[in-house]
């Protein structure tokens, strides 16, 4: 399905060739490793913005507070994703916020270190233009989601989309506990209108609670195909 491209967009030989994780680790100078336990804030909206991060274990949390205080999740980011990347664009300070969802083992990269990585290592660089390519079709989607899909269909799709239906490999079908106000924040409805849909979905069978977290069916796509 188009609705869920994978943001690691290479080809099966491109992934056996080349490991961003194993390349990434070797940078010397301004890269650093870092955990972070969960809840632990990692950079705060308005901060500096002098480097670029790389999940390599752990789910992250990026969220947005307007003016009037008003806050929105607006990503969440997991194993092999980079966040914080508009420093390499000239972006001076943090639009956002990002918090640990889960505990974290985050890469650190200076923007001066990642910079000479990209120019340096070609796989590094197309694998890194992919990944901000896909991410800016997921954007796209996102947009037209908002625009015209019932709040119901958005939900079923970001579940689908954090369980990585639709992405190489084996979906992660447990999603990590993850509260039902954020949910509402990447929706863009109430916490009431999520508490309704996703008792809904857990009578349907599509999803089901559990210790380590909310597990999703495929079966949910039911919902995002249903017009």
């Amino acid at each position: 399905m188009a609705t869920f491209l994978s943001a690691k967009a290479m080809s099966a030989k491109e992934k056996r060739d080349f490991d961003p994780h194993a390349f990434l680790s070797t940078i010397g100078e301004g890269r650093k490793f870092v955990l972070f336990p969960k809840k632990t804030g990692i950079f705060a909206q308005g901060d500096t913005a002098d480097s670029v991060f790389y999940v390599q274990t752990g789910k992250v949390k990026l969220t947005i507070v307007s003016k009037t205080g008003k806050e929105a999740t607006v990503g969440i980011f997991g194993e092999g994703d980079f966040f914080g990347e508009g420093a390499l664009a000239g972006q001076a300070v943090r639009m956002g916020s990002a918090t640990a969802m889960t505990d974290c083992a985050i890469l650190h990269i200076d923007k001066k270190a990642m910079m000479e990585a990209l120019h340096r290592e070609h796989e590094l660089s197309d694998m890194f233009v992919a990944y901000l390519l896909g991410r800016n079709i997921r954007y796209e989607e996102d947009l037209v989601d908002q625009l015209f899909n019932s709040s119901e269909k958005r939900l079923a799709r970001i579940l689908l989309l954090l369980a990585h239906f639709g992405k190489d490999g084996k979906p992660e079908s447990v999603i990590p506990r993850i509260s039902q106000e954020t949910l509402a924040e990447m929706v863009g409805t109430t916490r009431s209108r999520v508490s309704f849909f996703m008792n809904r979905f857990r009578k349907l069978g599509f999803v089901d609670y559990g210790e380590a977290g909310l597990q999703v069916h495929s079966s949910l796509l039911n919902i995002v195909l249903h017009d």
